[in-house]
This record gives C-alpha cells, structure tokens and sequence, in this order.
C-alpha cells in the first residue's frame, strides 16, 4: 500500500494512525476539547463538525477551523460533516454539503476533508477538485450502520472512491455476526496489498472492536479511538487504543 505524507504523518506506513474525533455543540466546547487532547498519542484530529450548531453557517465554520487549527499546530485536522443517513447528527443539502466543504478546504485551516461517497452527487468530482487545488487531501467515505454489505459491493464503492480521486478510501460497517468481521478483514487486505493509496476499514460496535487494533496486520491505515465522547460505536479510549497497536506492531 502507498503511504500519503499530511504534515509529517506518514498515512499508510508503519502503525495504523490515530484519529480521535472533537464532538461538539458550541465553538467554546470544541476547544475545550482540544485543550484535553494535549499529550495524548494523537496523529489526527477529526473535527465532526456535524455535532457544531453553527456549522450551516460556513462563516462560523470557517472561524473555528480556524481556532482549531492555531490550538493543534502541526497535528494534521480532518474535517467531517457526518450526515443523518451515514450516522451523523444533521441533514444538509448536496449544493450546501459541497460549499461547506470547499470553503473549509479553500480557508487553509485543515489538511483533509471527508467526502461521502453517497451524498456528494454529481457535485463530487468538484468537492475533490476544489480541495486538490487548495492543497488538501480528500478521504472519500461510506457508512453503513445496518449491515455488512457483500464483497462485491464493497469493492464496488471502492472502485467510485478511486475514479473520483480521493487520496484515501474509508469504509465502515456494522457487522452482524462475526463471520462479517472477518469477511472485512480479509476484503481489507485483499484491497490493501498494491494500493496506489491508503485504505482504511472499520467494522463497528463490540463485536468488530477487532478490526480497529489489527490494521497493520491486515492493511487498514487509520484507526479512531476516543477522548472523552465517541463519535461511532466501537471506538475505545485513545491511550487503551495506542498500547494494544504499540504490541502488534512489536509483534
């Protein structure tokens, strides 16, 4: 698998990367937030920015990226609107998904935007555009929160994540039994191995815990864990997070 370097954080070498999401209401919470993650073993920041009451106002949005980006330094900030349909907390329209996320983008305050694969539209290849061009990765994502879709699916959106030219290809699913579990962990190595990009796969809640701690082995690039409030079923405290990928990566 190819590795992406975001500010000196090499995606796709070495151990998985740990992002930890910020889920806040108000700008005031969000860096209070940011305050708690001092000294903790974070590569990347997600900021959920669907938790932001003020998040339709691009404006706002912008302003606290750029907080954000002045209380993290040189840690590399992901920017995510989460929709309803995919397990976040607001809906929005395409034409306002797609000028939220280039505004972010085109403000300089972060360093990766994540594009659903499913909600972009006809707008997608302009989401990416626009952030290539204000020198941002994107992470094209896709959500399902009921099921385990088949293989051939799976591979199926992948395949769309690339021809959009999404720098990093994210799916998570919920599984339904553990043989899921490992029909995504073998889809992830299967994906993984010669990837012109890094790949990133979670399987949620309990049952899929697995998945999140075994990426080096199999293929999977990032990992999420949690400080404080978790943003998916399934992500477990930052620190517990980072000594278990420390033991398989010694192993």
């Amino acid at each position: 698998m190819k590795s992406i370097t975001v500010r000196n954080v090499a995606i796709g070498e070495g151990k998985p990367k740990i992002c930890v999401p910020i889920v806040a209401a108000t700008a005031k919470e969000a860096l209070m937030a940011a305050e708690n993650f001092a000294g903790l073993p974070i590569d990347i920041v997600e900021w959920r920015a669907d938790w932001y009451e003020d998040v339709l106002q691009a404006g706002q949005a912008v302003e606290l990226a750029g907080c954000l980006r002045e209380a993290f330094k040189e840690t590399p900030i992901l920017f995510t609107f989460r929709t309803e349909k995919e397990g976040g907390q607001k809906t929005i329209s395409v034409e306002d998904y797609a000028a939220l996320n280039l505004a972010v983008a085109q403000s300089g305050f972060v360093d990766m935007v994540d594009l659903e694969l499913f909600t972009g539209g006809d707008m997608a290849p302009q989401i990416v555009e626009g952030a290539h061009k204000a020198h941002v990765k994107v992470m094209a994502s896709s959500h399902d929160f009921f099921k385990t879709p088949p293989k051939e699916e799976l591979m199926g959106r992948f395949h769309k994540m690339r021809q959009l030219g999404a720098d990093i290809l994210k799916i998570a699913v919920m599984p339904k039994s553990k043989a899921d579990v490992l029909a995504l962990l073998a889809l992830t190595l299967e994906m993984s191995e010669g990837s012109d990009r890094p790949i990133v796969t979670m399987s949620m809640s309990s049952m899929g815990l697995a998945s999140r701690l075994v990426g080096e082995t199999f293929g999977s690039a990032i990992t999420f864990g949690a400080v404080g409030k978790r943003s998916a079923p399934g992500q477990i405290r930052v620190e517990e997070l980072a000594a278990v990928l420390d033991v398989v990566h010694k192993g």
